[in-house]
């Protein structure tokens, strides 16, 4: 029987991820097959659930996909776990409008998961009692069922805590963590550091394997777990026969993909080769490129060494290859980016060069119309996706009204418009989740498709 919990805070920067991710990395180690998901458009968490779990994460987002979409990527993904363990973003009730459209509380409704709700208790005591019945009353259809502590100073402040949550909300605390004299995540200007660019990410999983482990009633956690409910068996659609290969720049610069849109081109008959743009010397042979989001900025260096890399990209692309890149991709190939007073080149494909500042640039939902040709999309399509950096346009020479897409919600790249083409790339700042958008899989394959079959054609 598969059985799950919501873990949720009162806000951002509760300590939920670290519970999450310690909980997962503690049921992990206990033998138990755990899938973790994360609620809202986040990768970097979801690397690091990833991680604890030696399974993928995946998103779920009420925002960027419609309700039957969230059910079936949840039941899918749980048929064969024994946990599923599912982090919420912000706190439990924000949404995107003052009736808390697209938060946790709701996406737990969908679910049907009870809440395991988690409190930053920094220099307070009573009072956490009072935040946690106000969430119990906010919304009585939402099932609070336990709480954990987090930031508890000593063992009085622990007792004082637990007992007015027990005595006036009649809820369990089911763990106290307490003050870290470390940084588990180390913090930096987009937030937490990927994994995958933390060199201490092994020692990181352990410490928190542990710190759970001591510090939380694991039992009585799986305890508050409820089974799964399944109305009607999934069925997958099998995937396609892998005809066309499609690389991925899969490295400490690029790390930024939702396990869905993997799966997705998969499903569309994807072999996904994984490229590393520091260290390869070309592009191998390949059908189609995806260039996620991630970090080029904070390893620009080695990016830009990398010449004979960033040659090939620039050649393929030119020679019609379909490159589909997301604002890590994006910036990769532009002309360069500056840092610190220093340039870099990049690929080259876009006259666009980029700086970085120390402010956000965009952060939040986007929703774009396809209003140009492009390889990629149908004009007319609306699609939904997510926006964050930090990069700003130092220099482009194009014109907004070439780009592709226009901006119903959000900044994009220029003039509320977003979509850089040249040929058969198509390069914007928006990410986009394939269980909310559908075209953009079948999109890419289709293009990928009619380009091999011309270059064949001309071969013969």
């Amino acid at each position: 029987m598969t059985k799950g919990i919501i873990i949720a805070g009162l806000s951002g920067g509760s300590g939920k991820s670290v519970i999450a991710v310690g909980l997962v990395a503690a049921l992990t180690q206990l033998g138990k097959r755990v899938i973790p998901f994360k609620k809202g458009p986040d990768y970097i968490d979801a690397g690091w659930m990833k991680l604890a779990a030696g399974n993928n994460c995946f998103n779920l987002d009420p925002f960027l996909m419609d309700e039957e979409s969230i059910k079936k990527s949840f039941h899918s993904h749980t048929r064969h776990a024994d946990c599923v363990i599912l982090e919420g973003n912000r706190g439990l009730y924000d949404g995107v409008n003052v009736e808390g459209g697209y938060s946790t509380a709701e996406l737990a409704l969908t679910l049907k998961l009870p809440i395991l709700l988690v409190v930053n208790c920094t220099k307070t005591t009573r009072t956490v009692a009072a935040m946690v019945l106000g969430c119990m009353k906010f919304d009585e259809r939402i099932d609070i069922c336990g709480v954990i502590l987090n930031q508890i100073g000593t063992k009085r402040h622990q007792k004082i805590v637990t007992q007015a949550i027990e005595k006036y909300t009649g809820l369990p605390v089911v763990g106290a963590i307490p003050r870290m004299k470390r940084d588990i995540f180390p913090m930096r200007h987009l937030g937490v550091t990927p994994h995958q660019e933390y060199e201490g990410s092994e020692d990181a999983m352990n410490f928190l394997a542990e710190t759970a482990t001591t510090h939380l009633d694991l039992h009585r956690i799986q305890e508050l777990m409820v089974p799964i409910e399944r109305h009607t068996p999934t069925v997958e659609k099998q995937p396609a026969g892998r005809t066309l290969r499609i690389g991925l720049l899969m490295d400490a610069a690029f790390q930024f993909y939702y396990s869905e849109n993997i799966e997705a081109l998969e499903r569309e008959g994807a072999e996904l080769i994984c490229i590393d743009a520091m260290e390869e010397n070309k592009l191998p042979e390949l059908d189609g490129l995806y260039i996620g989001g991630g970090f080029p900025e904070t390893s620009a260096k080695e990016l830009s060494a990398n010449r004979t890399f960033r040659e090939s990209v620039k050649l393929a692309a030119e020679n019609g290859l379909p490159v589909y890149a997301e604002c890590g991709g994006l910036i990769y190939l532009g002309e360069s980016i500056e840092i610190d007073g220093q340039v870099y080149p990049l690929a080259g494909v876009f006259p666009v060069r980029f700086g970085m500042s120390a402010k956000p640039q965009a952060h939040g939902y986007s929703i774009f119309e396809v209003v140009e040709e492009n390889p990629f999309y149908e004009i007319g399509t609306i699609i939904k996706g997510h926006e964050f950096r930090y990069s700003t346009i130092l220099e482009w020479s194009g014109k907004s009204e070439e780009l592709a897409l226009k901006m119903k919600r959000g900044v994009g790249f220029s003039e509320g418009r977003e979509g850089l083409i040249k040929n058969n790339v198509l390069a914007l700042y928006s990410h986009v989740h394939a269980l909310g958008t559908e075209e953009w899989a079948k999109g890419f394959m289709s293009c990928c498709s009619r380009v091999k079959k011309g270059l064949q054609g001309q071969s013969k």
